[in-house]
């Protein structure tokens, strides 16, 4: 699987990601900066981190989401790349138009950092293809601004559609519905607040993080 992970100022989640994804896969991810403004030819997977990119400031994501490559990565998705984005990813993902709604600052003014239970809503898009329909999974979450927001209309129009990848199994920040991640229509654009990456070998505590790289691996030896 031919990867890259993009690195923006203020990105913290960059390595982790890598890393995770060639732990899980055999195949190091290409490293890109921000200003960068093509992608290389053959990409099978985006990785858009998690972090602080330009500090927040305006909005998270907001500043990142106009930065160079970004132009590069929704044709990418519109081509049926698979992107996927964590926490600030996420964030950046929706500041672009990717992924409906918004992250807004968590209930409760607070910065949330532990592990949650979350339940798989949707198995069967290439992100989440090895895991079973309504199983419970736990992966850690790490942020201010996760609050999902969305009109009642796209609310209903994403569940609908079968969107919702993952809801967190009980109130962890405010988001309407319990919404932990959505895919785009075509499900090749996956969002997510948990971070994966943080659970794929046996050292951090569990590996239910890893299933969803080995789901993308597979889709791509299915799609070859």
């Amino acid at each position: 699987m031919k990867s890259a992970v993009i690195t923006f100022p203020g990105s913290n989640c960059d390595r982790d990601l890598a890393v995770a994804i060639e732990r899980v896969t055999g195949h190091a991810p290409i490293r890109l900066w921000h200003g960068e403004q093509t992608l290389p030819q053959g990409l099978d997977l985006i990785g858009v981190p998690g972090g602080f990119s330009y500090g927040d400031y305006l909005r998270s994501g907001a500043m990142a989401a106009r930065s160079p490559v970004i132009g590069a990565v929704v044709e990418a998705a519109e081509r049926g790349v698979a992107v996927l984005g964590i926490c600030n990813g996420f964030q950046i993902l929706t500041e672009s138009g990717l992924l409906p709604g918004a992250l807004m600052r968590n209930a409760g003014i607070r910065f949330v950092c532990r592990t949650v239970e979350l339940t798989v809503e949707n198995s069967e898009s290439r992100f989440t293809s090895l895991y079973t329909q309504g199983e419970a999974i736990r992966i850690p979450v790490a942020h201010h601004d996760g609050n999902y927001f969305a009109d009642d209309a796209t609310l209903d129009r994403i569940e609908g559609e079968g969107q919702v990848a993952f809801r967190y199994a009980e109130p962890v920040n405010g988001s309407a519905r319990n919404i932990a991640g959505v895919l785009n229509a075509k499900g090749n654009v996956l969002g997510m607040m948990p971070h994966p990456e943080r659970v794929v070998e046996p050292q951090h505590g569990n590996t239910d993080g890893a299933r969803l790289f080995e789901g993308l691996a597979r889709s791509v030896l299915e799609r070859t």
